[in-house]
């Protein structure tokens, strides 16, 4: 029954990442750490992470923003690295409840029309890319810190998830070698859930890029909040408990 539930939220993961930009490892983290420690589930989502990133890459290629991801994205790939490697020490509550706050106060910022006055360039944007991806390699929820960072550059939705997807697929890139050095005996007794992600994932990518194609210019800013007061509040309980 988990995996069944499981492979539902993979599906619809990825089709609010197909919106979005992110997504993925939001949802799926929680869910697979019903079954597995946090840190394992860390790990084996970054593979359906991966693919699904990587498929909607690929879909998405031509509206990729190529100066923000020469930046902000190397930066978060580099960031990736570093939170991979302090993986398995620097996970704490006290992070989970930063990162929930950090993301309620640019959901906020973006609902009153703050985040729209944002510009981000030069160092800003490096440091912005690079705690993204260092939480990205620490806890694997990046992506509501790279698409509140992403939203000061004013790009027009389907460049805003084509450039975040290319960095989300950097930052997997750098991460997963150090996960599947340390956890890859752990992550291959997960392999049934896995798979069951790893479909679901690749299902809802494709799915959901249609779905990008109706949403108004007008909604999209204001569902990226949404998602973002969403996750907050998910890290908040999560912290507490």
């Amino acid at each position: 029954m988990h995996d069944l539930l499981l492979g539902v939220v993979a599906v619809v993961a990825a089709a609010i990442a197909s919106v979005t930009g992110f997504g993925i490892g939001s949802l799926l983290t929680p869910m697979l750490s019903l079954r597995a420690p946090l840190k394992i589930a860390v790990a084996v989502v970054s593979v359906p992470h991966f693919i699904g990133t990587a498929i909607r890459f690929w879909m998405l290629r031509g509206n990729v923003d190529r100066r923000v991801l020469t930046t902000f994205g190397l930066a978060s790939a580099a960031g990736g690295l570093t939170g991979a490697l302090l993986h398995a020490r620097l996970g704490s509550p006290i992070l989970s409840a930063v990162f929930g706050v950090l993301l309620l106060f640019v959901a906020v910022m973006q609902f009153t029309g703050a985040a729209d006055r944002l510009r981000f360039g030069g160092a800003i944007a490096m440091s912005a890319g690079a705690l993204s991806g260092l939480l990205g390699g620490l806890v694997g929820n990046q992506g509501g810190i790279r698409s509140a960072g992403l939203l000061g550059f004013d790009m027009p939705k389907e460049s805003f998830v084509a450039t975040a997807t290319a960095i989300g697929l950097l930052v997997d890139v750098s991460r997963m070698p150090v996960y599947i050095a340390t956890e890859g005996r752990q992550m291959l007794q997960l392999a049934l859930p896995m798979l069951v992600a790893i479909a679901g994932v690749a299902f809802g990518t494709v799915a959901g890029a249609r779905v990008m194609q109706r949403v108004p210019e007008r909604w999209f800013r204001r569902l990226v909040a949404v998602v973002l007061a969403a996750l907050g509040v998910a890290m908040l309980r999560q912290a507490f408990r």
